[in-house]
């Protein structure tokens, strides 16, 4: 049976998309949303990009009819600009109508008490829901883009085999596989039936339809050996020009940046295989932000990017009493090989030939992920590495972010690979504080 779906101004602001993400039902925007699309259309970050983009939208459907009467979509629904009976208020005296989320609920109301149609209210505004369910009203969040973080693809798996299947796959230098649901780029942890510790490791090839083995190369990358094996999949994955995306997901001490950067340094300074290694994270600060900062750009990014030069002196082993902070990848940064930047100018942009990490990517939602990996130009790696759990951005969740959005959309792809780390390698500390707190 159709339905209308009432859309709050948050769902437009958050999926422009969401216009048509409804089949064949009626699709009701209050007047006040529009209202609100006005107040942040000059914004400039994402949500006045949305803003906008609805606006504009909403303009090219007026060539159908008039919007308070409605418009066909082509999903076979409806969209109707709704305007509110001014002698109806059926909301409680205590939810004035001067708010715009009362406004919206009066909305749903008057159009449940129409009774043709069952009517469902779309928000990403928890109160709202509360509200709305508080006066009978179905309301519901906006999931079209969420991945339920429990069943997020890990990367690899663990097969249990005979011994003889893990000789020969020794022998051979590959073993054709026998599942049918493995990933392209999965990787994959053969175990011995009869003995737990007789082990190997193995990357599916989709094209090969074949377990090979991992291409680690013995003298490790920059001074870093991965310690476990979801380092040694990550690693072999970030070492492989074929596959031009990888997303890392892991908690707090589990290597990710660190493999990322040792595998760019190796990829653009010793084999030059990119012309640059692009380093970048989202600018969003843990708690309560210090305001505007002084200085020109490299000072004003020094905060934000001491995360990745923490990595950087690691990796070349600096120590900061003797020889000064930043001094050995310096030489790096003033050959151009080396680049440390912002997100927030990469709008417009194509990156050729480029070695991209993309620290903290779980700050992004699905549209900015989709703009930053829209901007690869030919030859160009990327790499996103973040913790899906420990999101700074107010408007976006483990579910719904732009990591763990990606790794869904892209698990099937032979061009992608994927690995979750779940061991904590940074110090015993580090681990048993990620693990209790």
């Amino acid at each position: 049976m159709k339905k209308y779906y009432v859309l709050d101004t948050n769902v437009l602001l958050h999926d422009v998309n969401s216009l048509f993400a409804f089949e064949d039902n009626d699709l009701i925007i209050p007047i006040v949303a529009i209202e609100e699309l006005d107040r942040f259309k000059k914004d400039l970050n994402e949500i006045g990009r949305n803003a906008r983009q609805v606006s504009r939208m909403l303009d090219n459907m007026r060539s159908q009819g008039p919007l308070f009467k409605g418009v066909n979509l082509e999903s076979g629904g409806t969209l109707r600009v709704f305007i509110p009976s001014s002698k109806t208020n059926l909301l409680p005296p205590e939810l004035i109508m001067d708010k715009a989320d009362n406004q919206i609920l009066s909305v749903a109301m008057e159009l449940k008490e129409k009774g043709d149609k069952p009517v469902c209210l779309v928000t990403k505004d928890t109160n709202l829901r509360i509200k709305a369910d508080v006066l009978g009203l179905s309301a519901r969040d906006y999931e079209s883009d969420k991945v339920e973080i429990s069943e997020l693809y890990e990367g690899f798996r663990t097969l249990v085999v005979t011994k003889d299947t893990i000789d020969h796959y020794y022998a051979d230098g590959y073993l054709k596989s026998s599942e049918k649901d493995l990933h392209p780029n999965e990787g994959v942890i053969l175990v011995d039936e009869g003995d737990p510790k007789h082990t190997a490791l193995s990357r599916f090839d989709k094209e090969k339809d074949s377990l090979m083995p991992l291409n680690l190369p013995k003298e490790g990358v920059w001074g870093i050996y991965p310690k476990n094996a979801e380092q040694r999949f990550a690693l072999d994955l970030l070492l492989d020009d074929s596959i031009k995306l990888v997303s890392l997901a892991g908690k707090a001490g589990t290597g990710k940046t660190l493999l990322a950067i040792a595998a760019g340094l190796k990829k653009t300074a010793d084999e030059e295989a990119y012309i640059r290694l692009l380093v970048s994270r989202p600018i969003f600060p843990l708690g309560k932000d210090i305001g505007y900062l002084p200085g020109a750009l490299e000072e004003k990014l020094s905060p934000w990017m001491q995360p990745i030069f923490d990595n950087l002196e690691l990796i070349f082993g600096l120590d900061k009493k003797e020889k000064g902070k930043h001094y050995n990848y310096k030489e790096l940064v003033n050959q151009g090989i080396l680049v440390l930047e912002p997100l927030t100018y990469i709008r417009g942009r194509s990156i050729p030939k480029q070695y991209m990490i993309v620290d903290e990517a779980q700050n992004l939602t699905p549209h900015e992920i989709k703009t930053i990996i829209t901007r690869a130009g030919d030859n160009t790696k990327i790499v996103l590495t973040g913790d899906p759990y420990q999101i700074d951005n107010p408007y976006i969740d483990s579910s719904s972010n732009g990591l763990s959005y990606v790794t869904e959309r892209f698990k099937n792809e032979a061009i992608a690979g994927h690995v979750t780390l779940s061991k904590g390698e940074r110090s015993e500390l580090a681990e048993r504080a990620a693990n209790l707190l």
